[in-house]
């Protein structure tokens, strides 16, 4: 069940709402979580149990190493045993075929690698149990006793196949006491409408024109067809991912949580360097405090600071999925930054504005095409295409069909991922009473209302993080 389905619009959020709104506090976080499992298992039946496993495991990890916490020797082995447990199954899962046909090529092997699907989310989970135990090995947090609360915390339907990664420092006190006021539900139900909108109505109809660019043969693709197609698979894994977030915090506001911002308009950055202070905040600020700074972050000489760099990058690109190309993808980014610190922060200072954007827009564009094409070849193959090597022609037909049919998609796409909206939303409401009061809530009603006829008929609403 993805969060842009009529299923779950109409049936599965009604009702859990319903449910939620009914009960006494006391209950409402087993709504929740009763909830969560049902949302998790309606895709994963199987894989259920293991989610349940990963929360129970963790939240005896917690009690023992709480019980434990004067002595040192037992709380450090039951931490080290949690890590190895977690790290384990996200291993097995993720990285086993990959590990696999890797040694098969390095020592000339024929070892079967039996394929298993990929758990829902248990990249996300994974992280957020970690995060658990790290923060109350740190005595950094309570433990947290109530399995129920826990639970909650770990399997909540509205970040857990997708993010953002919450860390249990950050909704901790929420877990025990919150509160939904009307202006609350309001501007989560008003998050989740954009959010959807984004899916449904930007990233689904670009990725349509996507496909069908990367899908034609490569010897027949024209260098505008190439750069129409990987700009639209850039504003396609924005609107799907920040799309998917947006719903995620509105749907948290709904039931009385405030979850973390994942997207700040990454695409308007000037460099690479603020470019990821914007993009999937939480996976950023999970590697920053639990990796990153344990080792050190900025506190040491110039070689171990760039060692943990290039660590972090390493295991950023290899979270993603278990696939060389997404290691080189997360390495790409760690030279990128390790240069900006040394010098091309300091030349970007003091050059226009559009220079630096130009500069980190096409490192961005050319990161997802490392991104996107898992055989490193064909990638290699589709950068040749957009420089025009080889016997390209510039365009076609079917390029000039691209253009007029999405020309207007575009410039929405465009316009969409800056500020500028939003600003004109908000600078309208306070001139103009009656545009808050009744001219925006009739526009939310108008886009469920498309995004709706769009889903009864889709035959193409991916969502492209399921896979990570």
């Amino acid at each position: 069940m993805v969060f842009s389905s009529l299923l779950f619009i109409f049936v599965f959020l009604p009702i859990t709402l319903l449910s939620y709104y009914l009960v006494p506090k006391p209950l409402k976080n087993l709504v929740i979580l009763i909830s969560s499992l049902i949302f998790y298992a309606w895709g994963e039946p199987i894989y259920i149990f293991l989610m349940m496993f990963s929360t129970i495991f963790n939240y005896i990890i917690g009690l023992i190493i709480d019980k434990y916490k004067t002595c040192k020797r037992v709380s450090l082995a039951v931490f080290i045993l949690s890590v190895v447990v977690n790290l384990s199954i996200l291993g097995f899962f993720k990285y086993y075929g990959f590990f696999i046909d890797n040694l098969n090529a390095l020592l000339n092997l024929s070892l079967e690698a039996k394929k298993l699907s990929l758990p829902l989310g248990i990249s996300f989970y994974t992280f957020q149990t970690m995060s658990y135990v790290i923060d109350v090995y740190w005595d950094k947090t309570p433990v947290q006793k109530n399995i129920i609360s826990f639970g909650t915390y770990i399997t909540m339907f509205p970040q857990l196949v997708a993010g953002p990664i919450v860390k249990y420092d950050d909704i901790e006190e929420q877990l025990r006491s919150r509160r939904v006021t009307l202006a609350k539900f309001g501007s989560g139900a008003e998050l989740f409408i954009i959010g959807l909108s984004k899916k449904v109505l930007l990233a689904n109809n670009i990725g349509i024109l996507w496909r069908a660019i990367k899908t034609t043969p490569m010897g027949e693709l024209p260098v505008l067809s190439a750069w129409l197609g990987i700009l639209g698979f850039t504003f396609q894994i924005y609107y799907d991912f920040s799309g998917y977030s947006d719903m995620a915090i509105g749907l948290g506001r709904m039931f009385g949580f405030e979850l973390m911002k994942n997207f700040d308009y990454p695409y308007i950055s000037k460099s690479i360097t603020e470019f990821w202070r914007r993009w999937h905040i939480s996976l950023g600020s999970w590697f920053r405090e639990y990796v990153y700074i344990p080792l050190g972050g900025n506190r040491v000489n110039a070689i171990k600071r760039y060692r943990n760099l290039f660590l972090v990058w390493f295991l950023t690109g290899f979270w993603h999925g278990a696939n060389w190309n997404f290691i080189l993808w997360g390495l790409y980014f760690g030279v990128i930054l390790a240069l900006e610190k040394a010098f091309i922060l300091k030349w970007l200072k003091n050059k226009p504005k559009i220079i630096a954007h130009t500069y980190a827009f096409l490192l961005i564009v050319f990161g997802w095409i490392l991104f996107e094409f898992e055989n490193m070849s064909l990638g290699l193959e589709f950068i040749k295409t957009l420089f025009g090597f080889g016997s390209r022609t510039f365009m076609d037909t079917t390029t000039l069909y691209y253009i007029s049919n999405n020309s207007i998609l575009f410039i929405l796409l465009i316009l969409c991922s800056t500020p500028l909206p939003w600003k004109l939303m908000q600078r309208l409401k306070g001139k103009v009473k009656f545009i808050g009061a009744i001219i925006i809530p009739l526009i939310y009603l108008l886009l469920i209302f498309i995004c709706t006829s769009y889903l009864v008929n889709e035959s193409y609403n991916p969502f492209l993080y399921f896979k990570f």
